[in-house]
């Protein structure tokens, strides 16, 4: 038999491996970060960490309300806050905390790096990020 070989496949799930976030799925974990979290105000965010009873890493919290706008534009939101998100948290590796990110209307009209950049801003006036 021949060596098992590493396929394209292989590669590309353990790079998404990577990238991928963990998320708060419990509404009582949003909640925990909003009442007991501390509160970085951004131009297009606003940011709630809380530091994590249990020692599992980073995990990030998006929200889009109605006042961002309807379906598609809170869509378009919420992703650009996990592709920042994504970003900066490989620079939180050795941290236990929740983050939620909750989009201002002012959003929209953003670009990717121009959100990226406001949020680490206000990460780094806030002490949360060297």
């Amino acid at each position: 038999m021949s060596p098992a070989k590493d396929s394209g496949a292989d590669r590309s799930r353990s790079a998404h491996a990577k990238r991928r976030l963990r998320t708060l799925p419990h509404a009582w974990q949003f909640r925990r970060c909003y009442d007991s979290g501390k509160k970085l105000v951004a131009k297009h965010a606003v940011i709630f960490i809380h530091q994590a009873e249990t020692r599992d890493g980073v995990r990030v919290g998006v929200v889009a309300s109605r006042k961002v706008g309807g379906a598609v534009k809170r869509n378009r939101a919420k992703r650009l806050l996990r592709q920042a998100s994504r970003r900066i948290a490989s620079r939180w590796i050795d941290r236990h905390i929740w983050v939620v990110l909750v989009a201002k209307a002012s959003i929209i009209e953003a670009g990717a790096v121009e959100i990226e950049d406001d949020i680490e801003r206000a990460l780094v006036a806030g002490d949360e990020l060297d």
